[in-house]
């Protein structure tokens, strides 16, 4: 496949059946296959040629955006291609490799506390860019529209072809929301009868009014829950321990050769316990192993 540039091989990516793990019934979106390595490079993509459509983002505007990292690197990957700065603003226990991969496709860090998660790199953003309003561009992900958008447009109608509009069952961890509320609501709108499930750290639950706590899973379960989901289309929360996603994250490299990340593990994690034998599953896979290497993963 010739594509203009790297940002055209965003998205499209194969929709895999687990053999092994499973019964057959679950089915993988591998969208560790993104060029930048993750999920987020569809939502980055389209929330930044939205902004410039709309006139929001104009040449020589810095884009910013708090992040625990792998919006920041879709960020990364699409702003400096087209020519912008780009700042993130994340919390300082996210793995180094995620670090690293933003400062390699040229973007800046700004680091806040462990302690205070997602929500204290939110306020840092904003101290930012209220000082210089003018100066910046927020791609907003808990709060853009666009970031369930693309999911819904792009995301869920490939799912939706791949799957022959047989799919009953929906599973996704909840970080931003987008996947969820994106994909969750095409498919309720395809069928109704489909349930989605939220999955979620089980000491850091938010849809189950738990107290935010630290986790391993990077990527979901930030404490507080996203105003780009709707709660209500949510049949189920399905929580999962660090131990059970980071097994299970072992689990997919060594027996399907999914390489991938911990929220991955967790996503298969849930879904094999919702799959009864009949049900049809599809969850995905967010991102890859590498940019975990420096933690409990191996």
């Amino acid at each position: 496949m010739l594509v203009n540039s790297v940002l055209d091989a965003i998205g499209n990516v194969p929709l895999i059946q687990l053999k092994k793990m499973s019964s057959g019934n679950v089915f993988v979106k591998a969208e560790h296959l993104n060029p930048g390595g993750s999920i987020k490079d569809r939502v980055a993509k389209y929330i930044i040629e939205m902004a410039e459509k709309e006139g929001k983002l104009k040449p020589g505007m810095t884009i910013i955006e708090a992040t625990s990292g792998n919006t920041g690197i879709g960020l990364t990957l699409v702003g400096v291609q087209k020519g912008y700065q780009v700042i993130c603003v994340m919390p300082e226990n996210m793995s180094e490799e995620r670090k690293k991969i933003i400062q390699a496709f040229g973007g800046e860090i700004i680091f806040t506390s462990a302690k205070g998660s997602l929500p204290e790199s939110i306020k840092r953003m904003r101290e930012i860019t209220e000082a210089e309003p003018e100066k910046y561009f927020v791609a907003d992900q808990f709060v853009n529209p666009h970031n369930p958008e693309i999911h819904y447009q792009q995301t869920a109608t490939e799912i939706w072809k791949e799957m022959k509009g047989k799919v009953d069952v929906f599973v996704a961890g909840v970080g931003s929301g987008g996947t969820l509320q994106g994909i969750g609501k095409f498919l309720k709108e395809k069928n109704p009868k489909v349930k989605i499930v939220a999955v979620e750290p089980k000491n850091s639950s938010a849809l189950l009014g738990h107290e935010p706590g630290l986790h391993q899973i990077q990527g979901i379960g930030d404490g507080f829950i996203p105003a780009v989901l709707d709660v209500k289309m949510v049949d189920m929360v399905f929580t999962v321990t660090d131990e059970e996603a980071i097994e299970t994250t072992r689990q997919l490299s060594k027996e399907e050769g999914l390489l991938v990340g911990t929220s991955s593990g967790a996503n298969v994690f849930a879904a094999l316990h919702v799959d009864n034998g009949r049900n049809r599953v599809v969850t995905v896979l967010p991102d890859r192993a590498e940019r975990y290497f420096s933690t409990a993963l191996l």
